[in-house]
């Protein structure tokens, strides 16, 4: 289920190659959209990212954690921000939360829920494919905050090396790689101290070499046969366009359509966008599509739950054999596993039907508790037998006096459970409200249908012998040296 953390993170993209100015612009006005609604607190803004960072980002990219007011209404508070980002022009805006945010770029690398990776060797196709992907996606219900990875091409001076020229002074293309990296992005040499602070010293060309592509091209180098000569006479120097980024996943090329999910299941609507995309978009030849996100790591824990939710039952019956020593009146006492089954499941449909992984957790924990009734009738039936009361006597018997301390069990842990059922609003509730709303709806309906159908089933499936606990051991004993 999504956290409700109290804050936002607002992620902000312009067009690759904005200047800082309008980028800056554009954060400001983001900034006083947020700040005009009554449910907003603050605001801190981050523009860009420095280009050693972890997640370096170009200055046409801004960040923005907000602090909401206690009480608002998010669903409201995201439609209404929604809603006024899409008026302002070139700029893709996506609402997260801190902890949702860091949790889905470390599964998908994105910002969003749901990351529709597309991968091929050309980035030209890949950005129409990805365009197509896009616009299908748009047609699916509940897909909020929809954006394409901004790549685009953007203004490059190119610096091709000249072998020829260079093999002249002795020169090859690594020495002139370096040589360009030092004149143009600098080289630390040292360290300067002033009023107690330290600065790197950095030794580069002066800004009036850097400023243009002809003063570039006059830039003087030194060679292997000590001739300073012009970088135009050791490579071609020509402006074009290129990639503005290239992004890679197992050094295969790629590009994301990332998006967020509001008003609906997370599950139902990838599988909408799954369809969608199968039906709408043709990908050529060495191209594929990869779904990721959070989906991905919920399929994985049903699948883990499922699993185990299996082995439970498995160990359950084998232990209720241990201790019957009877197939039958295990399976018996296995019957209130649908019981309560039903209550969770008629849980779940009136607060939404939507199934999550506290859900499931929920529902392991219901065998325990359905279990443990079963094993309560069944086992004081067996003891009233055992001591030569009539099968009748001991069935109707055995259900009036463990009538009260299933219905004690069942409240006491009902009552418990309440406050977190009603508490789904509330920040850190956000697992335990699914969880405990199926642990009630399944401790009411395994606690009512106990009482009526488990004394109805062991009075037509039930064993009407029963010998003593000490004359089973002997009878279990004799029967496993006889087959030894």
């Amino acid at each position: 289920p999504e956290f409700n953390e109290g804050a936002l993170t607002v992620s902000v993209v312009t067009v690759p190659g904005t200047s800082l100015e309008e980028s800056d612009a554009i954060g400001r006005r983001v900034e006083q959209i947020l700040l005009a609604d009554a449910g907003v607190e603050n605001t801190d803004r981050r523009q860009g990212r420095a280009e050693l960072d972890e997640h370096a980002q170009g200055v046409n990219a801004a960040e923005i954690d907000v602090t909401l007011k206690e009480g608002v209404d998010k669903e409201r508070l995201f439609e209404d921000l929604r809603q006024e980002f899409s008026a302002i022009p070139g700029t893709s805006v996506t609402i997260g939360q801190p902890i949702g945010h860091r949790i889905d770029h470390m599964l998908s690398g994105t910002r969003a829920n749901i990351a529709v990776k597309i991968f091929g060797p050309d980035l030209y196709e890949l950005r129409q494919v990805g365009a197509r992907v896009r616009d299908a996606m748009q047609t699916v219900p509940g897909v909020a905050d929809l954006q394409l990875e901004q790549q685009m091409d953007v203004p490059q001076l190119q610096i091709r090396a000249d072998r020829g020229a260079m093999a002249r002074y002795g020169m090859t293309v690594g020495q002139l790689a370096d040589a360009i990296d030092v004149a143009f992005n600098g080289e630390v040499v040292s360290q300067v101290l002033e009023e107690g602070r330290s600065y790197d010293l950095v030794v580069r060309f002066p800004p009036e070499f850097r400023a243009n592509a002809e003063a570039i091209s006059g830039g003087m180098f030194d060679t292997p046969t000590g001739q300073k000569v012009q970088l135009s006479q050791l490579a071609t120097i020509t402006v074009a366009r290129g990639p503005n980024t290239i992004s890679r996943e197992n050094v295969q090329r790629k590009i994301v359509v990332q998006a967020n999910v509001a008003g609906r299941d997370l599950g139902s609507t990838v599988a909408d966008i799954q369809r969608v995309v199968a039906e709408r978009v043709t990908l050529p030849a060495g191209y594929h599509v990869v779904y990721g996100g959070q989906f991905e790591s919920q399929s994985d824990a049903t699948r883990v739950l499922g699993a185990l939710s299996l082995l439970s039952i498995a160990a359950i019956f084998l232990i209720l054999y241990a201790e019957f020593r009877s197939t039958r009146t295990a399976a018996l006492v296995m019957a209130n596993l649908p019981l309560a089954l039903i209550g969770g499941v008629a849980a779940v449909l009136l607060t939404g039907g939507v199934v999550s992984i506290a859900s499931l957790v929920g529902f392991v924990t219901l065998f325990g508790i359905a279990t443990r009734n079963g094993i309560l009738l069944v086992a004081h039936y067996r003891q009233l037998l055992a001591e030569g009361a009539p099968f009748r006597e001991a069935v109707v018997r055995g259900s009036l006096e463990r009538l009260s301390p299933i219905l004690m069990t069942a409240l006491t842990a009902g009552l418990a459970l309440i406050p977190l059922a009603v508490g789904g609003g509330e920040p850190g509730n956000e697992l335990q409200t699914p969880m405990a709303i199926v642990i009630l709806g399944g401790l009411l309906s395994a606690t009512a249908l106990n009482m009526l159908v488990l004394p109805a089933l062991y009075w037509l499936f039930g064993e009407w012998r029963v010998l003593p606990r000490d004359q089973r051991s002997g009878a279990h004993a004799a029967i496993v040296a006889t087959v030894v």
